[in-house]
Formats: structure tokens, sequence, C-alpha cells
């Protein structure tokens, strides 16, 4: 009885495999012709769509960040204490090496000046009366005219003046280099970055009166992990981007490496010069770059060139499972009752 009610059973089972074997038919030849219309519709591609593959060189080494700033840079302090007269420059003003910036009073310096360079005259003169005195002693100690002693006192005269004439030429140097302080000028070419002092005034010896940059050559500070130190040496070349520049990569090379690591971070810190001959830098900026401690040629392509989004048209969801699609060894669905 079991048997032939299996036979019974069959056909039906024949009928849901070819229904089962239609219905997957249908869906496949749908999917084929939507990616047989789906290929064949035209695609119009814009400019921006386009991405140029070049080959250039390709660099690999340690990253880094730090700090522009400029590489010779003078802060002027004031030598001596006073009130300020009046100020020559401004910041963001270009200004020569020696350029007056700033005037510091000096009607009491000026006067001491003057003192001492009467006291020089003076000195002088009492110099050249003893000078001839002693000439005259000499010559009359040899005719026999006087004794010893009186060439003695001359000669002793003659080196008291002279010991004068130079105390007052000292004091005389020293009052000129105060009354020349007063004149504040610049140490090196470049552009006021910072003027912390005004007309009006009142500063004291070491007070800071202008800051005056080179930007003309900049330099990179920053610091790579010590166990890549191996592959940074002077001469390194070094590339980077500044916050303030987007789009802009700068190259440098290195130039300092730090023979001591932070005892802390361990990091060494390196400095890499910087052209700037444009000034189109500015100091104080962050920078992250990387060494380029190995080149190699290869193919270039913009980033924006790589797309990280999946076309539909190139995947097909996996049909879902049909329940009691597969048969037993008895001849009966799976998931089938038995009937007996």
């Amino acid at each position: 009885m079991r048997l032939k009610r299996s036979r019974r059973i069959a056909p039906a089972t024949i009928i849901v495999a070819l229904s089962v074997l239609s219905t997957s038919a249908c869906k496949k030849g749908t999917a084929e012709a939507d990616a047989a219309s789906a290929a064949g519709a035209p695609m119009t591609i814009g400019t921006e769509n386009i991405a140029i593959v070049t080959v250039g060189e390709v660099m690999s080494g340690p990253t880094l960040s730090g700090a522009i700033m400029p590489e010779r840079s003078g802060t002027v302090r004031a030598q001596i204490g006073g009130s300020v007269l009046q100020t020559y420059a401004e910041q963001g003003q270009r200004v020569g090496a020696g350029q007056l910036l700033a005037q510091i009073d000096a009607s009491g310096l000026q006067d001491a000046f003057l003192s001492a360079r009467s006291a020089v005259t003076s000195a002088n003169n009492n110099a050249d009366v003893a000078a001839r005195e002693l000439a005259r002693s000499q010559k009359l100690f040899a005719a026999g005219a006087i004794a010893e002693r009186d060439l003695e006192q001359s000669r002793r005269a003659s080196i008291a003046a002279n010991a004068g004439l130079a105390d007052a030429r000292s004091r005389l140097a020293n009052a000129q280099r105060q009354l020349s302080n007063t004149r504040v000028v610049s140490p090196i070419s470049g552009i006021v970055s910072e003027k912390p002092v005004s007309a009006g005034d009142v500063v004291s010896p070491g007070s800071a009166l202008f800051t005056v940059v080179d930007p003309s050559s900049m330099r990179l500070e920053a610091s790579i992990p010590a166990d890549q130190l191996a592959s940074v040496h002077v001469g390194v070349p070094v590339t980077f981007t500044v916050n303030g520049y987007p789009g802009r990569t700068l190259t440098g090379k290195v130039t300092r490496v730090n023979p001591t690591a932070d005892p802390a971070t361990r990091q060494v810190r390196i400095i890499a010069s910087i052209p700037n001959s444009n000034g189109a830098l500015v100091g104080g900026l962050f920078a992250t770059g990387r060494l380029a401690a190995e080149m190699k040629t290869g193919l270039i392509a913009p980033t924006s060139a790589i797309s990280k989004t999946i076309n539909a048209n190139f995947s097909e969801a996996p049909l879902p499972p049909l329940e009691n699609d597969f048969a037993t060894p008895d001849g009966l669905p799976s998931g089938a009752p038995e009937q007996r």
C-alpha cells in the first residue's frame, strides 16, 4: 500500500518541480532582458567624471606634523630705559637691515656724551703737554742740566696723562654707545610681525619693541617616531600640506635632525627647510606631510576617481529557497507528511 501511494504522489512532485523551473526561467529571462536594456542604453559622461592617470613618483616614508616658522627672525629689545618718542614701522611693513624703527628719548644721554667728549679733549691736551715735557727733560738730562729724578718725574707725568686720556676715551665710547642705543634699528631685512610698543610708552632695558621675520625661507619643525629614524637623514625630501592652503602640496628638505629623542614621547624632532621666495607661506600654521624615504615610479590617479559605491546592474540577488523543493529518497517532498 505504501508503494502504490508513493507512485500516485510522484506526478505531483514532477508538476511542482516543473513549476519551479518555469518560474526561475521566467525570472532569469526578465533579469537578462533588464541587463541587456541597461547595457544598450546610452550613458553621458561629463568632464567631472573623467580622471587622467599619469606616471609619476610614488613616495613612502614616515608621516609627520608640526608648525611652520620663519627660518630667520629677530626680536629687537630696548638697550636703555626711557620714553619712546616715535615709531617708524608698523606690523606687516617690510624693513631693511639697519632701518630706523623707533626713537627713545636721549636728552639725558646727550649731555653725558657732550661731557665725555669734552673730557677727552682736555685729557688729550694734558697728554700732549706731558709728552713735550718728557722730551725736553730727556734733552736736559743728556746735557747734564737736570738730575735723573727730574727725568723720572716727567716720565711718570706723561704716563699718568696717557692713562687719563685712555679713560676719557673709554667714557666717551660708552656715552656714545648709550646714545646710539636710543635709535632702535632692524637687525635683519624682513617684515615686522610684532610691535608691542607705541609712542609715549616708557620702556626699560630688555623690553621687547619689535619682532622682524624674514619670510624668504621657512622651516618645518616636526617630530617622528624613533623607530622610523633609520629612514631619515639630512637632504631627504619632505612633502606636506598646510592649513589655509587647501589643495596645495609644498616641498622641502630635511636640514637638521635632533640627536636626542624626547624621553616622554620617544619621538625625534627634525627641521626641514622650505623655500618661500614669493612670501606665500605664513609662519605659525600647522602642517602635515610625509618624508620621502623611498620613491618609486608608478601610475598615479586622483582619489576622487575611485568609486566606493556598488552598481545594482552588476549584482543579482539570489532567489529565496522554496519550501518542499527537494524530494526524499522515497519520492516524497521534503517536509510532506507520510501517508499510511
